[in-house]
């Protein structure tokens, strides 16, 4: 057998429940890299190590595993299947060179096989689709061969065929398969289609380039980082800066194998490791040049809610814990109130609040609760404001003076105007600061998006010390001068500018029966949905339109017994509307008030 010179990483992905747990565990087992068959049902899968995983039978997080194909390593990355992890996957297919789509051949396709395949061809990822499960009663490959033409592509593949290999290698074509990860029917097939592919770019020279792409912890608890090399290598010892901050040392570096991890001297380019002592690293993280790909743009999660703990006696624990999963994970977008003792996190869904107290659990020993769950809406800015302050005048308790102007804008934007090279840059970085805090709750408590922010005047005291004694700061002016007056300053310009109040809007694509259209109708006009599209196939209905995005999960539930088990839906954030009810919904402040200019001084004492 010759050793393995090329790697490949390839991603296992499906909706939940296809199959591809159970598929990873029987290409391990067939490759000889596993010697057992892991099982689902059993709780003993080698890539679910979750205790909620294994009791659910879900994967939640993605994991890896290895096995050899002739002279190429196969990295696979198992992926999350249910809908709350869509973002997830969408950064597993970020590191993928190669996935194999699990389909059941008794369910068919499904919403998240959909979603799914589109972030796939996004990507350009070369695919393969495996239809599973076809010695289970009900199974129809037919039915899904006409799902898989109609939802995902009518360039499809079928075994055998010569052209196979280029469509395959240049992402033109869907081959399909089919078979059972149960009794490995069809497994032998799928792995001489996954030889056809064409292996990872190996560039061993050079300054290393990788993607951090998922973060965990080993049996000790040492913190994991897990990387795609995309150019170098990464050994023992290495010095890595993640999106360019202090380098940090590498102290191990593991690869994976069939039966788990195992120690290794380096990772190389092409190839997918876990590395220990990057103590800040953050999933999306670059080092170096990062990831020749695209960059990745997450649709928000619109709903918050209050994480409080069972016992009062570990809220310090619990928002020790949370503050290290939201350094893990971005995404969560943990939001801790000093003031009111509270924290706070958004959320995909109701299997995503679960997952998250599963890892407090198990991971941080804390048990929680959550409450006051409501959507996330955001305050847009509808016109231009300026207001400014000045030193020794009104109450000024600083020695900073600052005149901004806000204004409608794409995204956020700070500028210093005309004030930079008149203003010391630690000043001008304090007041964007103390800015970008203040956009954080507007006039109604939610976030402003979308807004232009300009200094237009600046005044300080420079540093200064009475006679022979070192600086003074009672007469000099520091960071925390510009850092708290930006706020109050903000939001008295945000208040002449006006913010409107917008909720979070899904496009969405909705295939029902024809007979389940009327009722279908129904639901979607109590939903306030828009429908702007339909197109016919076959015997459905496939309707495209919007609707908001808290009323979604509404529809989801609704949408099995309205079609019988029938249709199929996606949905995906695609943009904030204006809330035009007649008492905009107006979220709680945390702490002080900017707005509330002499509580905000006492507040913020210089």
């Amino acid at each position: 057998m010759p050793s393995p010179t090329h790697s490949l990483t390839l991603g296992i992905v499906a909706h939940v429940d296809a199959g591809k747990t159970s598929l990873t565990e029987r290409l391990l087992f067939t490759t000889g890299a596993a010697t057992t068959l892991g099982s689902v049902d059993a709780g003993t899968t080698r890539t679910d190590s979750m205790d909620l995983e294994r009791r659910r039978g879900i994967t939640i997080r993605a994991s890896v595993a290895a096995f050899t194909l002739g002279t190429t390593t196969v990295t696979i990355v198992d992926t999350p299947g249910h809908p709350d992890f869509i973002a997830e996957v969408e950064r597993s297919i970020g590191v993928l060179d190669a996935a194999v789509l699990v389909v059941s051949a008794v369910e068919g396709v499904q919403s998240q096989t959909v979603q799914i395949w589109r972030a796939l061809s996004r990507a350009r990822i070369p695919t393969l689709v495996f239809v599973n499960k076809t010695d289970r009663a009900g199974a129809d490959t037919t039915r899904v061969l006409r799902q898989l033409r109609d939802h995902l592509t009518d360039a499809l593949v079928l075994p055998s065929k010569s052209q196979m290999q280029p469509l395959i290698a240049r992402a033109e074509a869907l081959p399909v398969l089919f078979g059972s990860a149960l009794t490995g029917a069809g497994v032998k097939t799928l792995l001489k289609a996954l030889a056809q592919l064409p292996p990872a770019a190996q560039d061993d020279q050079g300054d290393a380039s990788a993607t951090v792409f998922a973060i965990d912890r080993d049996e000790q608890g040492h913190r994991r980082t897990w990387l795609r090399l995309w150019r170098g290598c990464v050994a023992y010892r290495s010095r890595l800066a993640l999106d360019n901050r202090k380098p940090q040392v590498v102290t191990s570096v593991w690869l994976s194998s069939g039966d788990g991890l195992r120690p290794a001297q380096q990772i190389r380019a092409g190839q997918v490791g876990a590395v220990i002592g990057l103590a800040d690293s953050r999933i999306g993280d670059q080092v170096g040049a990062g990831s020749p790909r695209p960059p990745q743009h997450f649709p928000p999660a619109t709903v918050r809610a209050l994480v409080q703990p069972v016992q009062a006696s570990q809220r310090t624990r619990a928002f020790q814990a949370l503050q290290e999963m939201a350094e893990e994970d971005p995404l969560i977008n943990l939001e801790l109130s000093d003031a009111d003792q509270e924290a706070a996190v958004s959320l995909y869904g109701e299997v995503q609040q679960e997952v998250i107290a599963a890892v407090l659990a198990e991971r941080f020993g804390v048990q929680v609760r959550f409450a006051e769950q409501s959507v996330l809406y955001i305050e847009r800015v509808l016109g231009t404001g300026e207001a400014s302050e000045e030193i020794r005048v009104n109450d000024n308790p600083y020695l900073a003076g600052i005149g901004l102007r806000v204004e409608p804008g794409t995204g956020f934007a700070f500028s210093p105007g005309i004030e930079r090279g008149r203003l010391p840059t630690a000043f001008i970085a304090a007041t964007e600061e103390g800015v970008r805090k203040a956009l954080l709750a507007g006039r109604f408590g939610w976030e402003v998006q979308n807004c232009r922010v300009i200094m237009t005047s600046s005044a300080y005291c420079p540093r200064q010390s009475k006679v022979h004694q070192k600086f003074n700061k009672a007469i000099s002016t520091v960071a925390n001068d510009f850092r708290h007056l930006a706020p109050s300053v903000l939001h008295t310009a945000l208040a002449r500018a006006g913010t409107q109040v917008c909720h979070p809007v899904d496009r969405f694509e909705l295939e029902v029966p024809e007979s389940a259209l009327p009722p279908i109708l129904t639901i979607l006009g109590r939903l306030g949905a828009q429908v702007d599209g339909s197109t016919q196939a076959g015997r459905a209905v496939v309707l495209q339109g919007s609707v908001q995005s808290a009323r979604v999960q509404k529809l989801s539930r609704a949408l099995p017994d309205l079609t019988s088990g029938h249709g199929i839906l996606t949905a995906r954030f695609d943009r904030y509307d204006p809330d035009h009810t007649p008492q905009p919904p107006v979220r709680t402040r945390r702490g002080p008030d900017p707005a509330d200019r002499l509580t905000w001084f006492r507040a913020h004492p210089r």
